[in-house]
């Protein structure tokens, strides 16, 4: 396990190891870091976890605190009926890292979420894959810009519903909690950074603070 990814588990692990009898739900599996440590908390917790990925991952555990549930992770109908309690104290979503489809399936489990209930996004930040950066890689860096603006178009039309914090080691995790029902669509957010009035100030007027 890389050493980002260990420290965006282990802060996972310690805002959920404090639930009672946690129902969790993890969108991804792949090498299953993230359904063991989750799984760890069930059997210290008795809680369950159930998880989703378009992979066949059945082999990560046969403990009887998981199903894994074979199949893309927005087949909403089929995927609904799987589960065994309707209702979520943690939903983790680290499946295809794609600002739609993050949208997507955002949108659609928040339903099944509890009040104050904890939602974990995996890989929303950039500052890794700009150029020359440690991982410098130009379509993920993009991808992982327009998540994060994604997200904070939606967390900006839902202040009363959302709170959310940014850890900002390796690919980021956004760390919500939900605190209302209401869901509301997002609105771009305005950027007036590129406005005349501010590109007048940057290159043509620029006036020195006073003192």
């Amino acid at each position: 396990m890389k050493f980002f990814e260990k420290k965006k588990l282990d802060i996972i692990k310690k805002l959920v190891s404090n639930l009672k009898q946690p129902n969790i739900l993890e969108l991804g599996v792949q090498r299953g870091n993230s359904t063991k440590m989750l799984l760890d908390i069930c059997d210290q917790n008795d809680g369950y976890l159930t998880s989703v990925d378009i992979d066949d991952c059945s082999n990560v555990s046969n403990s009887s605190r998981w199903k894994f549930i074979l199949s893309s992770d927005d087949n909403f109908e089929y995927i609904v009926k799987q589960f065994d309690k309707k209702q979520f104290d943690v939903l983790f979503i680290d499946s295809y890292h794609e600002p739609n489809h993050v949208r997507k399936v955002f949108f659609y489990y928040f339903n099944f979420v509890k009040k104050g209930g904890l939602i974990f996004i995996d890989d929303v930040l950039w500052l890794p894959y700009v150029s020359g950066g440690i991982r410098d890689n130009n379509f993920v860096e993009r991808i992982n810009r327009l998540t994060f603006e994604k997200l904070l178009e939606i967390y900006n039309s839902n202040i009363e519903n959302l709170t959310l914090d940014i850890n900002f080691n390796g690919s980021g995790l956004a760390i919500l909690k939900k605190i209302g029902d209401n869901l509301k669509h997002e609105k771009k957010i305005k950027n007036r950074m590129f406005s005349l009035k501010n590109i007048i100030k940057k290159y043509i007027y620029n006036p020195k603070p006073k003192n």
